[in-house]
């Protein structure tokens, strides 16, 4: 839980941005690798290390997002 706490908003949000967003044309790999996830066709292993890659940020803003309303719940 020190990792997540010890990341600044700013750089999350930028980093999720940037990686979560491009390449802005013609469609953000990240929407491209979801719609073969959904559709069964994300197989090859570049594939699945490109939805990691790609997705890492936002699933870290959204963790610290969840650990600062559950924390604030707390108090």
């Amino acid at each position: 839980m020190r990792f997540l706490d010890s990341l600044s908003w700013p750089i999350l949000i930028i980093a999720a941005l940037a990686l979560g967003l491009a390449p802005f044309a013609p469609e953000p790999h990240l929407w491209e690798k979801l719609k073969m996830l959904v559709a069964g066709t994300l197989v090859r292993p570049i594939d699945i290390f490109d939805l990691c890659l790609h997705g890492a940020p936002l699933l870290l803003l959204f963790a610290k997002a969840v650990r600062v309303l559950f924390a604030r719940g707390q108090e």
